[in-house]
């Protein structure tokens, strides 16, 4: 744990289970407007383990001809995605220190055996904000380095309620999930985890 990167602040147990529930209600909700997708890697077309989908002003997406971006449409429906619960902005202006709003939110879906490699948040404008992210459903095994792919990592287990926060020197720090426990919560009806990542995209 002393090798974890400046910047990083791990909120454990920071919403309580009917938060929690109440939160996951509204992502249903979000998903219902915004259907989840499988992600293509760029140039080689390889799909990503995780399902995902947005909600703000822009959405983070990937796909074989374009690469990482942003962009505004979902890219299945063609529809904008719909907007930030009022519950994950409460939730931002209470633990990013930033003063400007979030405009993304990337919903992550991992089944069980799920993982995602080590990689940077930074196909953003605006690295002065910081990454929000809280986990919802079964614990996961995250990683997390410093910014290069190679230097040393620490990990830590990320519980459902649990939020991370990435500034200062962790803001471009690699970081993944290497695995994800089955059964360690019955939010999820069916098990997995779900991952927020609140989002700065451009400069105000």
């Amino acid at each position: 744990m002393e090798h974890l990167p400046q910047g990083l602040k791990h909120i454990a147990s920071a919403l309580p289970e009917d938060e929690q529930r109440a939160l996951l209600d509204e992502i249903r909700n979000t998903i219902v407007e915004a259907p989840l997708y499988v992600p293509m890697m760029p140039r080689t077309g390889k799909p990503l383990g995780v399902k995902m989908t947005n909600c703000g002003e822009l959405g983070w997406l990937t796909d074989k001809e374009k690469g990482y971006r942003y962009e505004s449409t979902h890219p299945v429906t063609g529809r904008p995605w719909p907007p930030i619960p009022t519950r994950l902005l409460r939730i931002w202006n209470k633990v990013s220190g930033y003063g400007h709003p979030p405009e993304a939110c990337l919903i992550n879906f991992y089944e069980p055996g799920t993982k995602m490699g080590l990689h940077q948040d930074r196909d953003e404008d605006e690295f002065a904000a910081p990454v929000v992210s809280i986990s919802l459903g079964d614990t996961c095994l995250f990683r997390i380095g410093g910014t290069t792919r190679k230097g040393r990592t620490s990990s830590l287990k990320l519980a459902s309620g649990d939020i991370v926060v990435m500034g200062g020197d962790a803001r471009l720090s690699y970081h993944g999930v290497d695995r994800v426990y089955p059964g360690t919560s019955t939010l999820l009806k069916n098990g997995g985890r779900i991952n927020l990542t609140l989002r700065r995209v451009t400069r105000p």
